[in-house]
Formats: C-alpha cells, sequence, structure tokens
C-alpha cells in the first residue's frame, strides 16, 4: 500500500478518501506554518483540484491566477503572497490548479461570479491562453487580464519545442518517463530533493524544490504533464484571437522574457502590431520563464503585477 503514498491527492480522493484527507492535512500543516495563503481540496464537475487562497475581509476586487504547466499552485505561493502583501491585503487572491478547462468556467461560475466584486485574471504561460479563453467566456465579469510570459501559440522557431510536439505524441515514452519519475519517487525525500536540486534547480528556493520532489516524482502527474502538453501542442498550433484580442486591448496586459521560447519575442512583435493599446512589458531583470521558482523572481514578477493592476483601476476613475 506504500505506493498510494506516491499518488497525486486528487487521484486519493476518489479512491482513498481518508488517506487523501490524512496526506491533505499533514501536507498543509508543514505549508501553512510559514505561509497565510490556505491550500484546500475543491470539487467543481466532477473532478478535485488544489486551491491556494488568500481573502480579503472586504476586497475591492479578486485576482484569479491560472498557473502554467503541471498547473502546481504551490509553486506560486511567494508570488501570490507578496501580491496579496503590496496590496495591504484588500484584494482576495485565489490560484487554481489544472483539471479540465469546463472545471475553471465552472468554479468561476460557484465561488466567484455569484458575489459583485470585479475579477482580475492573471495568467503564466498556458496559463495566459487558458485566462483569456475565460476573458472571453465571461467579458462583461472580467475587469482585466495580465499574461505573463505567455504561451499563446506555438514558437515555429524553436527546435525544442518542435522536438517537444513529436514527444509528446509517443505513448510508449511518455509511458516510460511517467515509469520513471514514480520509481524515483520511491526513493527517500532527501535524495529526492537533492535529485531536484542538481536536476533542475540550482538556483530555485528551497520551497520549489520541495514542491517538485513533492508532486513531480509522481507517475500519474506525469502523465498528466505530457497529456497537458500534447493538447497544448495540439490547440496552439492555431492563431490567437486577434479580433477578440483587439476589442479588449486596453483591458489586457503582457510581461514578456527577453530570453523565452515560450513566449519570444516574435510574439510581442507581432502583438504589438496585431493590438498596438495592449500594455506590453519585456523583463530583462535576468529572471526565466520559471520565475516563480525562485524569491527574486516571485517578488519581482509580483511588484509588475501589481504596478499594472493599479494604473489600470487609476484608468477606471
Amino acid at each position: 500500500m506504500v505506493f498510494l503514498l506516491y499518488l497525486p491527492i486528487s487521484t486519493l480522493v476518489r479512491f482513498c478518501p481518508k488517506l487523501a484527507a490524512y496526506h491533505m492535512e499533514r501536507f498543509c500543516e508543514s505549508y501553512e506554518k510559514k505561509s497565510h495563503a490556505k491550500l484546500r481540496l475543491h470539487k467543481v464537475a466532477g473532478h478535485s483540484t488544489e486551491i491556494l487562497e488568500l481573502h480579503a475581509e472586504r476586497p475591492s476586487f479578486h485576482i484569479l491566477f491560472i498557473p502554467g504547466n503541471p498547473g502546481i499552485v504551490t509553486f506560486y505561493r511567494d508570488y501570490l503572497e507578496v501580491l496579496y502583501e503590496l496590496f495591504d491585503k484588500k484584494a482576495s487572491v485565489t490560484a487554481i490548479g489544472h483539471v479540465a478547462h469546463t472545471s475553471k468556467v465552472q468554479f468561476l461560475k460557484e465561488e466567484l461570479l455569484r458575489h459583485e466584486t470585479r475579477i482580475i485574471l492573471v495568467g503564466h504561460s498556458i496559463g495566459a491562453y487558458i485566462s483569456l479563453d475565460i476573458f472571453k467566456a465571461f467579458p462583461q465579469k472580467v475587469s482585466y487580464m495580465i499574461g505573463m510570459y505567455p504561451f499563446l501559440t506555438l514558437n515555429r522557431d524553436s527546435n525544442f519545442q518542435a522536438f517537444l510536439t513529436k514527444a509528446a505524441k509517443l505513448p510508449i515514452l511518455c509511458a516510460g518517463l511517467s515509469s520513471l519519475a514514480g520509481l524515483v519517487g520511491l526513493f527517500p525525500s532527501r535524495f529526492n530533493r537533492g535529485l531536484i536540486k542538481r536536476l533542475v534547480g540550482r538556483t530555485w528556493s528551497s520551497d520549489a524544490v520541495h514542491v517538485a520532489s513533492t508532486y513531480l516524482l509522481r507517475y500519474s502527474m506525469v502523465r498528466n504533464y505530457t497529456y497537458m502538453g500534447m493538447t497544448e501542442f495540439e490547440k496552439l498550433q492555431e492563431i490567437p484571437d486577434w479580433t477578440f484580442i483587439r476589442g479588449k486591448e486596453n483591458q489586457i496586459a503582457f510581461l514578456f522574457g527577453s530570453d523565452d521560447h515560450w513566449g519570444p519575442l516574435s510574439l510581442f512583435e507581432e502583438v504589438s502590431q496585431k493590438a498596438p493599446g495592449i500594455s506590453l512589458a519585456i523583463e530583462k531583470e535576468g529572471h526565466t520563464h520559471a520565475f516563480c521558482c525562485t524569491q527574486a523572481g516571485s517578488t519581482w514578477v509580483a511588484e509588475h503585477t501589481v504596478d499594472l493592476i493599479k494604473q489600470h483601476l487609476k484608468g477606471e476613475h
């Protein structure tokens, strides 16, 4: 039964609810010792997903954050908490993990749209693309949308994306990677944290390394990650809906990285031509697409996000 401890919490909820509750309680206890953010499971449209939230008593607005792939909201704890603090705890902040896109829409209907508080969407990477879709679905409810390091369409000049597009379509390769991750996940947590640190997290914060070793070394998580990647590459072969974007250009902002193949500067140039009224910026501080994995990156992007929102709100008056 040891293998059950390495399943994602949403799977445990379905098959072993008591074990899931214990696992979630233990994780939340350690998590909330140093965090104002509350982590909980939420079931919507038949799917369980993790929600990370910070509630204001009388919020002026509500920020809904959509993460990038693999959709692990705890990667963004530092970023979300800085956001909350910079608004003097007068704005509520909610991050929703990746399940079905329809579940995000249903979550909006159940949790946020029944209130009068205006909604501001913030999305990272593929989360920016999903945020645009949500904006299109609820144009009267969304006040503003920010896409950070946005992955809106395939980068035809990226050999890496071309390779990933092909690799994600190979079931044997995806199953092999998932099995390897699940096997490594059975090793002691100290070993796994050291492995993650050595492979990808030399500059990552200790919290980011902990989250990666807790979530990413699971068979089902990697399967979900590769499946979502495959569907991303299929969907993002389409061009963005420039008609909608132009129509809402005063309510949209994008932050690009200076060296980011997911949101390349060629896309920055295309956006500036197709929708010149959009607020555009290029981050040149040396942070990466995975900004949320360092304290400095989380803080800088949070400050930029707050500046954009404050400028937009000032323009509304």
